[in-house]
């Protein structure tokens, strides 16, 4: 599991029938910056690539999830369908404390 702050959200003109009325966010990706500099310190953007992820939990801009990537975003379903990221927790609080 990774952890990014939503920056967006996506609306789709067309879609796979088994992907309509889902929800999906614009995802900025942390990476060891974010955590290095403090919890106090953390922009939203990094200069990771944005993803897209389907989101069932109610993200919303501006806020800190956990997403998951790949085939296991997929293994949640009955039938898998076409994705490559889901939300898999909204997070309230990081606490990081790096021995120095």
């Amino acid at each position: 599991m990774r952890l990014g702050t939503v920056i967006g959200r996506v609306t789709f003109s067309k879609l796979t029938p088994a992907l309509e009325g889902a929800r999906w966010l614009v995802v900025s990706p942390f990476n060891r910056e974010h955590f290095q500099r403090g919890p106090d310190d953390m922009p939203g953007l990094s200069n990771e690539p944005s993803l897209v992820v389907y989101d069932n939990l109610g993200g919303g801009v501006g806020q800190t999830i956990g997403f998951v990537e790949g085939r296991e975003a997929a293994s949640a379903f009955e039938n898998p369908p076409p994705i490559d990221a889901i939300n898999a927790a909204l997070v309230d609080n990081i606490f990081y404390n790096p021995k120095k």
